[in-house]
């Protein structure tokens, strides 16, 4: 029975993949991401193949049907169609991306999707997108992705790998290629230049950080951002962008900072128990920015401080090459390790994620307690280190 547009509109996803047919060889392939996928069986040099011949609705019934008799003309001429340069088939590898990338980005946050298609339009199509997926070899995608590497941006090139892979394994379960090129390309990308530390306030110098930072002749707002960070151990963008709604219970036992996933590297929501030093920074803060939603306010483009206010800020008190903002994770991360804390609620605390991918699917509350009891050591400790400070200092 042949196919309808009713059909292909109505068509939905199920716990398996599923295929309508229409004749012919051709049928409407549903996979488990919900996509539409047309797709031609077809023998040649007695071997079974599959053609793809579009997304649906993009590619329509009749034009589907167009395709598939133009792929049983070449048959008929004794041309494999998957090879005749002239069949106008949507197999290329931007067709195929663009099929996953649609069934993948329900499960993402805008902001990782934005990065994941930009980096395929940019590094991955000008190379592969024509070309036809079951044609393309691993040193075509080893050569697109050494061009990235081409730029210094190794880790990048590494992730760009592994969404062709991803493209690939989706052609795999789709019937459109038997295997996946990117697996032989295994040991054959550079590996990261060594990262050069950031510079980080060393311990014994920490008590007269302190003592200079509150000393400091600028705006106030800058001084305490610089100050709240060292409590919370937040990056820099995640505190700049910070707005009023994402603290809770500031006048109760357990006051938290849930900073939202599109805000963090790894786009995971991040908690943060905010210790009552933090809770006296922050309090100042808000009253600073004068009702803005927005915690860090500024007259910059951006309407919050710019991203090196803070980082100037050191320089101005005497750590220019010292000490980064970053930096001062570092310092937390050292002082919490010395002092025996565990590690994985040091590496929590600082939004890291395990390498292990099964460690990696964490809940973002995991050690939720144990961590507000290190922050509440580390911004005593922090109080003591100030207090010797001025003492020393006098």
């Amino acid at each position: 029975m042949s196919l309808s547009e009713t059909a292909c509109r109505n068509a939905r996803a199920r716990e398996k993949p599923y295929k309508i047919r229409d004749g012919d060889g051709m049928y409407l392939l549903v996979p488990t991401s919900g996509s539409r996928l047309w797709r031609l069986d077809y023998r040649f040099d007695g071997k079974r193949k599959t053609l793809a011949l579009g997304v649906y609705p993009m590619i329509g019934l009749a034009e589907a049907r167009e395709r598939r008799l133009t792929a049983r003309t070449w048959l008929a001429k004794g041309v494999d169609p998957a090879k005749a340069g002239e069949v106008d088939v949507d197999n290329s590898f931007e067709d195929v991306a663009r099929a996953w990338f649609e069934g993948q980005r329900a499960k993402w946050v805008d902001g990782y999707a934005d990065r994941v298609w930009s980096r395929l339009v940019g590094d991955v199509f000008p190379a592969l997108g024509e070309r036809s997926v079951d044609a393309i070899e691993a040193p075509e995608v080893l050569k697109a992705l050494r061009a990235i590497e081409g730029r210094g941006a190794f880790e990048t090139a590494k992730r760009v790998g592994q969404y062709v892979g991803q493209v690939f394994r989706y052609a795999i379960a789709t019937g459109m290629v038997r295997r996946d090129p990117t697996a032989d390309l295994r040991g054959a990308l550079h590996a990261s230049p060594r990262k050069k530390r950031r510079a980080s306030v060393k311990t014994r110098d920490i008590p007269d950080f302190i003592t200079r930072l509150r000393r400091y002749q600028g705006e106030e707002q800058t001084r305490l951002a610089v100050e709240f960070i060292m409590h919370t151990f937040v990056r820099t963008s995640e505190l700049r962008l910070a707005r009023r709604q994402e603290f809770e219970d500031l006048g109760g036992a357990a006051p938290l900072w849930r900073i939202p996933a599109e805000r963090m590297k790894m786009t995971r929501e991040h908690l943060v128990p905010l210790t009552p030093q933090s809770v006296v920074l922050l309090h100042r803060l808000l009253d600073l920015a004068r009702g803005s939603d927005l915690l860090l306010p500024s007259d910059t483009g951006k309407g919050v401080v710019s991203e090196n206010t803070m980082l100037y800020a050191l320089y101005r008190i005497g750590y220019h090459g010292r000490a980064t903002i970053h930096g001062l994770r570092g310092t937390a991360s050292t002082v919490l390790n010395e002092q025996g804390f565990n590690q994985d609620w040091i590496e929590r605390q600082l939004a890291h994620v395990p390498g292990d991918s099964v460690r990696a699917a964490y809940n973002s509350a995991e050690w939720l307690a144990e961590r507000r009891t290190m922050m509440l050591w580390y911004s005593d400790f922090l109080t003591r280190q100030g207090e010797i400070g001025m003492l020393l200092s006098q």
